[in-house]
C-alpha cells in the first residue's frame, strides 16, 4: 500500500514524536488537535524535538556513541550526508500542518495514528466523528499504552482497519513498533501498517494477538508501578528509589526519571483505570493523589521542565 498523508491525532509526548519522525522519513504529516490552545501547547513540543534531532545529528559527527537508529540504518555517515539529513530535519518540521479540523486532517488521508489521552470515553468521542471525514482507503492505529483495539474496533466505522501501532519513547533513538490487531484486522492492513513502521525506521515487532499493554507495558507498568508505590507509601523518596535501582542493575534510568519522559498525565491516566485509585486509602489511590498533586502545579515531567526533577 503507497501511503503519503499521514494524520497524528494528538500532540503530546508521543504524538508530537510520531509525527516529526514520520515528516523526516518523507511523509506529507498533519496533527489533529481539540483546540487552538491544544495547538499552541504542541508547538513548543515540535520546535523542542526539532532541536534535539539537530543537536543529536550534529553529536554524531564527532561522538559515535551518539547515533540513533531512527535517523538512518547507517551507523557511520559522514558529515556531509549527516547535513543532509538536518536539512531534512528542518523540511519536516517546516511540512507539518496542524489543525482542528476533522475534514482537513480526514481529507484524502492514507494511515490515522490515535495518540489522544487514554481515556476511553475520549477515544470513543474521536472515532466516531472521526469516521465522518475519512476515506475508504484510510487505516485507523491506536497508540494507546494500555488498552486493546477490540475495545474500540466497532466504533471506528471500520473494524477491518482499525489496530494498534504503540511506539517507545524517543522513537528516533527507541525505534521499536508494537503492531498488534485484534480478532477482525485484516492481514493486508496489518501488513500495510508493518511497511509504514520500516518506512519510518522503526523496527517491527508483531504481536501474534492481543495483550493488554503489549510487550513493552506489560513489562513497564507493572514496574513503574512498583516504584510509585514505595514512594506514595513512604517507603523512601523517589531519589533513593531510582539510585537503588540504577546502582543495583546498572540501568541508566531509575523509575521516577522513566515516568518523568513517559509523561505524569499519561502516568494518571493508566492509574485511574483501576477502581482502588478513586480510594484515598488504598496504595492506589495514595499514587493517584501525588500524581494529580504534581499535574495540577504544572509539574508534568520533561516537557513542561519539571516533574520529578527538573529539566
Amino acid at each position: 500500500m503507497n501511503m503519503k498523508k499521514i494524520v497524528v491525532a494528538g500532540g503530546g509526548v508521543l504524538g508530537s514524536q510520531i509525527a516529526l519522525q514520520s515528516a523526516f522519513c518523507g511523509f506529507d504529516v498533519t496533527i489533529w488537535l481539540r483546540s487552538e490552545g491544544s495547538i499552541e501547547r504542541a508547538q513548543p513540543k515540535l520546535l523542542r524535538l526539532k532541536e534535539i534531532y539537530l543537536n543529536t545529528l550534529e553529536a554524531m559527527k564527532t561522538n559515535p556513541t551518539a547515533y540513533c537508529r531512527g535517523f538512518s540504518c547507517e551507523s557511520e555517515l559522514s558529515a556531509d550526508k549527516i547535513n543532509d539529513l538536518k536539512q531534512k530535519v528542518e523540511d519536516a518540521y517546516d511540512s507539518i500542518t496542524l489543525t482542528t479540523s476533522y475534514e482537513e486532517a480526514g481529507k484524502d488521508s492514507d494511515l490515522v495514528i490515535e495518540a489522544i489521552a487514554e481515556d476511553p470515553e475520549q477515544k470513543i468521542a474521536f472515532y466516531q466523528e472521526l469516521a465522518k471525514h475519512l476515506p475508504e482507503k484510510t487505516i485507523i492505529a491506536t497508540n494507546s499504552s494500555t488498552m486493546l483495539p477490540s475495545a474500540f474496533a466497532k466504533y471506528t466505522g471500520r473494524p477491518e482497519k482499525y489496530l494498534a501501532l504503540h511506539f517507545a519513547n524517543e522513537i528516533w533513538r527507541n525505534n521499536t513498533a508494537e503492531i498488534m490487531g485484534h480478532s477482525e484486522t485484516g492481514q493486508e492492513y496489518f501488513n500495510a501498517v508493518c511497511e509504514f513502521a520500516e518506512n519510518i525506521n522503526m523496527i517491527p515487532l508483531k504481536l501474534k494477538k492481543e495483550q493488554p499493554g503489549y510487550i513493552l507495558n506489560s513489562m513497564l507498568v507493572p514496574f513503574l508501578s512498583a516504584a510509585e508505590a514505595l514512594y506514595a507509601g513512604g517507603v523512601a523518596d523517589f531519589e533513593t528509589i531510582d539510585k537503588t535501582w540504577m546502582l543495583a542493575t546498572g540501568a541508566p534510568l531509575g523509575p521516577f526519571r522513566i515516568l518523568d519522559v513517559v509523561g505524569l498525565t499519561t502516568a494518571y491516566n493508566i492509574g485511574m483505570m483501576n477502581p482502588k485509585a478513586s480510594d484515598p486509602d488504598t496504595i492506589e489511590g495514595k499514587v493517584a493523589a501525588m500524581l494529580k498533586e504534581k499535574i495540577d502545579a504544572g509539574k508534568t515531567g520533561i516537557n513542561s521542565g519539571e516533574g520529578f526533577y527538573k529539566y
